[in-house]
C-alpha cells in the first residue's frame, strides 16, 4: 500500500480537558506518515500551554481571536502538505488504526472526496488517565457499551437532517461500507484536492456560518460537484457528544430533549437554525424544493411552533438571515453554475 502524507488539523478553543487525550490518540496511530497542525482559536484555559509542554513536535498555530471552526480549518489547510486532511475535533479519540484504514479506502477510488468513520459515543467524565488505546475497547473495570454517535448525515424530503445510527447500540447492523449524503463534522477525512475544488468566492466553508451547519454545507456541495462521500465501519473513532448537540431522530424525540436543549447556549441554537437554512438556500435545486413543498412546509410549521413555545429567542436570528440573503444567493449562483450533478440525481438522497 502506498503511504501518502496525511495532515491532521485540530482546531481547538478552550479544550483543556480533552486536548491531551485527543493528541495521545493521534500519537498512537499505526500510520506514521503524518503531519499535525493545531490551530488554537484564542484559548484562555491552558490548552496552548499543554500543547507547548507535552506536544512540542506538533505545529501550533495561534490566533488572537476565535475565527470559528472551519475558518480555523482553512487557516490550517494553508500550512497542510498532506494528500488527505483529517479535520479533527478536540473531543474525538481516534482508534489506533483509523488513519491506516482510511488511507487504504481513499487510495482505491480517486472519486472519494470524503470519508466518514464509525463514531461511537464516550463521556470524558468516565475517562481514566493513561493510554487512549484501552479506552476505545473498554473502560477498566467495566465493559464499554458501543453506542453509536454518528455514521454521517442522512437527509429527508422534509430536509430534516439526522445523524445516521445515532443512539443505537452497535450489533453489526452498520458493518457495510456505503455512500452517504454527507460526512459529519466531528472528524471527517477529506481528499485535499476535493476540498480545494469546493472553493466558492474564495471560501471552502461559508464563513458566515462560523460554527454549526458548515459540515452539512460542505457535504451537500461535494455531492453537487460530483464527489463521493463514503462511510466505512473499518475506520473507528469516539466522540463526546455532551459538548455539542445531537441530531433529533424524530419530532417526538425532539420534544423529549427539551431539558437537554436548555443546556445548549442560545447563540448555538440560533446558528443551528439559521445555518441549516443557509445551506438549503445555497445548495438545494428549486425543482426539488417544489417537489417536496408539502413535507418541507409541514416541518417548517412544526419547528416554528416548537421555537415559539420553547425557544422564542431563536427568532431573533431572522433579521440576520435576511441580511445574509443577497450574498448567499450570489454563492448559490456560483455553486450551481459549477454543479456536475443535476436535480434528479440529488433527489435520490432525500428519503
Amino acid at each position: 500500500m502506498s503511504t501518502p502524507l496525511v495532515t491532521i488539523n485540530l482546531v481547538v478553543l478552550n479544550g483543556k480537558k480533552y486536548v491531551r487525550h485527543c493528541l495521545k490518540a493521534v500519537q498512537e496511530q499505526t500510520y506514521r506518515n503524518l503531519e499535525i497542525n493545531i490551530f488554537d482559536n484564542g484559548s484562555t484555559d491552558g490548552t496552548k500551554e499543554i500543547v507547548h509542554r507535552e506536544f512540542p513536535q506538533f505545529n501550533l498555530i495561534e490566533s488572537t481571536k476565535n475565527l470559528g471552526t472551519w475558518p480555523g480549518q482553512e487557516k490550517a489547510i494553508e500550512s497542510s502538505r498532506g494528500k488527505y486532511i483529517v479535520a479533527l475535533s478536540v473531543d474525538v479519540l481516534m482508534h489506533p488504526t483509523a488513519i491506516e484504514k482510511a488511507v487504504e479506502i481513499l487510495e482505491k477510488d480517486e472519486k472519494i472526496g470524503a470519508l466518514q468513520a464509525k463514531i461511537y459515543q464516550y463521556n470524558i467524565s468516565e475517562f481514566n488517565q493513561g493510554s487512549t488505546r484501552h479506552f476505545l475497547q473498554k473502560v477498566p473495570g467495566r465493559t464499554f457499551p458501543k453506542i453509536i454517535d454518528t455514521l454521517g448525515f442522512q437527509i429527508f424530503r422534509s430536509r430534516r437532517i439526522t445523524n445516521l445510527g445515532h443512539g443505537e447500540e452497535d450489533h453489526g447492523q452498520h458493518d457495510q461500507e456505503k455512500e452517504i449524503f454527507a460526512v459529519e463534522g466531528a472528524a471527517p477525512i477529506f481528499r485535499k484536492s476535493a476540498l480545494e475544488e469546493l472553493r466558492v468566492l474564495g471560501e471552502i466553508a461559508d464563513r458566515e456560518m462560523f460554527w454549526y451547519g458548515d459540515d452539512l454545507d460542505i457535504g451537500w456541495r461535494m455531492h453537487l460537484f460530483g464527489w463521493k462521500q463514503i462511510y466505512s465501519p473499518e475506520v473507528v473513532m469516539c466522540h463526546d457528544r455532551s459538548t455539542t448537540k445531537g441530531m433529533s431522530r424524530g419530532w417526538r424525540d425532539y420534544l423529549k430533549r427539551i431539558n437537554d436543549r436548555k443546556k445548549i447556549p442560545i447563540f448555538k441554537k440560533r446558528l443551528d437554525w439559521r445555518n441549516k437554512r443557509l445551506a438549503r438556500i445555497k445548495n438545494d435545486y428549486c425543482q426539488n424544493m417544489f417537489s417536496d413543498f408539502l413535507p418541507i412546509g409541514w416541518r417548517e410549521i412544526r419547528e416554528l411552533g416548537y421555537i415559539i413555545l420553547f425557544e422564542p429567542t431563536v427568532l431573533l436570528e431572522i433579521p440576520k438571515l435576511i441580511k445574509l440573503l443577497p450574498r448567499t444567493l450570489k454563492k448559490r449562483r456560483a455553486i450551481l453554475a459549477r454543479a456536475q450533478v443535476g436535480p434528479k440525481e440529488m433527489a435520490r438522497w432525500f428519503k
